[in-house]
């Protein structure tokens, strides 16, 4: 048992080197000179590190408004997908009703198709959509939010359905003869119980918006004052030479929140994955 042990200790601990060896390049080449990264220098150190490349990023025109929009498209998703996906997920697990099948079919269709091949008719339709809501439209922060929170339904929905299915139903039947109505029961003993569930599903949906370029990239065209930060990211590369100490200081910026969040989370989060795997 000890040999076998510490096998998978260190079969974990080659898996951590490898999945944190990016993160430290990243981090090390923000710390670096410009001597350094236009020499090219190999050595996986620094003797000299300087915060030159993070002032460079942090002085971009306008990169307080991209850091507020990216927060604030990020919390809506997460928001908004969460409590619609917990609200589908009660309806397609605690009652049954015509088309319950389909609906759960075409919820899995939707989690296959490829988000690239739908770009293209998704600007068509927020184009469309922003000529009777314009705050809906081109240009505008709330398509992103809508698109998003489209795409991270699907996947939560699925993952919330095993969590609400593993609700004994002796505690509905108990909550109504406690005089508890459907909202009672749904807000007071439901959400709780499946609460590292919710918490899971908020940290994909966050990372999947947060990280977004394409979107970004494709709906907001000339609005400068709403654009994210990917798109920040995307002046330090010169047709000539690219500032790829900006690139990896500015990179390092946008993981920061990411782990802050799952940070914040991170207690629920494991036995959110084990009882999506469970059910």
């Amino acid at each position: 048992m000890t040999l076998r042990r510490l096998r998978n200790d260190l079969a974990g601990l080659l898996v951590a080197l490898v999945v944190a060896l990016p993160l430290y390049w990243m981090l090390l080449s923000a710390l670096r000179p410009r001597t350094e990264l236009e020499a090219g220098d190999p050595s996986p150190y620094t003797l000299d590190p300087t915060l030159d490349s993070f002032r460079r990023v942090l002085l971009i025109d306008g990169f307080g408004q991209y850091l507020l929009n990216s927060v604030l498209v990020a919390a809506v998703v997460v928001t908004a997908s969460t409590l619609c996906a917990f609200l589908a997920a009660v309806a397609l697990t605690r009652y049954r009703f015509r088309l319950r099948t389909t609906l759960l079919v075409m919820v899995l269709v939707a989690q296959m198709v490829p988000v690239e091949a739908l770009t293209i008719p998704l600007f068509f339709l927020m184009r469309t959509v922003g000529a009777g809501v314009p705050g809906l439209g081109l240009n505008h922060l709330g398509s992103l939010m809508l698109v998003h929170t489209a795409f991270a339904l699907p996947l939560a929905i699925w993952m919330l359905r095993s969590f609400v299915a593993a609700v004994p139903a002796e505690l509905e039947e108990a909550a109504w003869l406690d005089g508890a109505g459907s909202l009672a029961f749904v807000t007071r003993v439901l959400f709780p119980l499946v609460a590292p569930g919710v918490v899971a599903c908020s940290i994909f949906s966050f990372i999947m918006t947060w990280n977004d370029f394409l979107f970004a990239r494709t709906f907001i065209i000339s609005a400068q004052e709403n654009q994210t930060l990917p798109i920040a990211l995307l002046s330090l590369f010169k047709p000539d030479e690219n500032d790829w100490g900006g690139i990896m200081a500015g990179s390092v910026l946008m993981t920061l929140p990411v782990l802050v969040f799952f940070m914040f989370v991170q207690h629920r989060l494991a036995s959110g994955l084990g009882g999506a795997v469970k059910g």
